[in-house]
């Protein structure tokens, strides 16, 4: 398919990520953890103005599904080929992810909630440990009726790939089916990834309300473990659990549904056409890793970015692995390079 406007589209939970180097003194004054990644309680909320008037920050665009987008609008290049929607609030961390998104390219199309703030995640740095707390707020609020509105739904006609992360299974399952089943109609590609492992036990009825209509399924060895045992797939071998879910019932019987689940540092597993694949990734030293999160996101990214040019599946995971490894040797989802993928 030709690089055109709008080409990928991604619907997610985007957050501003807040990213600042403290103290282990600032950690326990909120009672977080160096290595951890948390939801906000009531507790935290103060925490992200005090981060802002305080510390020298750093905002980066984030969120599982708008990192994945960032990344793939970094390599294509060509202005606008993405688009992102979800919920964010009238205020000025709404302006600040908007601006960051839009610098990176991406066309951004958010839902404004009136009433809740923008959601957040203080990503905060102790020496090689970081610590996330993420402040959904309007990231949860978003509603089907802001895709059907005609404006918005021309950007859903645009597209020939969708890509959902999993963790906008808790915020509007309604939305993702309503794009997943325009995508079967029109022949296009649905992508979705598992993201977490307690969607995959808390979340797994609208986990498989969508799963008929996912043409592309990405997911982490971890993750694919939880969803054997939650679907009574009856293995805990990865190989055989990738193979399994590529067979589960899919509507569009003429295009076989592709998975693909990484491992860290071991091959990533591919199914497609009911063959499975293993590619080995690039080992980086101890040194080169600065920060191990996003990098699914950036993998899925590079995917997709060769996915929408109609590059061989084996391209799309070279692609993947390249963006995974960038991201991986940067503090958070940063892209401060021009991409050297050759």
């Amino acid at each position: 398919m030709p690089l055109s406007e709008g080409i990928l589209m991604g619907l997610g939970n985007p957050l501003l990520d807040i990213s600042t180097t403290c103290d282990p003194a600032f950690l326990e004054k909120y009672g977080l953890k160096a290595n951890d990644a948390i939801l906000a309680e009531d507790k935290h909320v103060k925490m992200y103005d005090e981060l802002v008037e305080n510390f020298e920050v750093e905002y980066i665009a984030g969120g599982a599904t708008q990192n994945s987008i960032r990344v793939a609008q970094w390599l294509l290049g060509v202005p606008h080929s993405t688009t992102i929607f979800g919920c964010a609030g009238k205020d000025k961390f709404g302006k600040i992810l908007r601006e960051k998104a839009e610098e990176a390219g991406v066309k951004v199309n958010y839902m404004l909630d009136d009433e809740k703030p923008t959601g957040t995640c203080a990503v905060l740095l102790t020496d090689h440990n970081r610590s996330l707390c993420a402040y959904l707020a309007a990231a949860n609020c978003y509603k089907k009726d802001h895709l059907d509105i005609a404006e918005n739904w021309a950007y859903a006609e645009k597209a020939k790939v969708f890509y959902v992360a999993g963790f906008h299974l808790t915020v509007a399952p309604d939305a993702i089916l309503t794009l997943a089943k325009h995508a079967l109609e029109k022949n296009k590609t649905f992508c979705m990834n598992l993201s977490a492992p307690f969607l995959c036990q808390f979340f797994k009825e609208p986990m498989m309300d969508c799963m008929p209509y996912v043409d592309i399924l990405f997911g982490n060895e971890t993750e694919a473990a939880i969803f054997s045992k939650e679907q009574n797939l009856g293995t805990e071998d990865c190989k055989e659990i990738a193979m399994k879910m590529a067979e589960l019932p899919k509507e569009n019987k003429e295009r076989p549904r592709t998975v693909v689940i990484t491992q860290g540092c071991d091959p990533v597993i591919v199914v497609k056409d009911g063959k499975l694949k293993e590619y080995s990734i690039i080992k980086l030293s101890a040194e080169e890793i600065v920060d191990t999160n996003g990098a699914g996101d950036a993998f899925v990214g590079g995917f997709l970015a060769q996915f929408v040019q109609d590059k061989d599946i084996d391209e799309c995971v070279r692609c993947g692995i390249y963006a995974s490894n960038y991201i991986i040797k940067q503090s958070g989802v940063t892209l401060k390079d021009k991409p050297n993928f050759q």
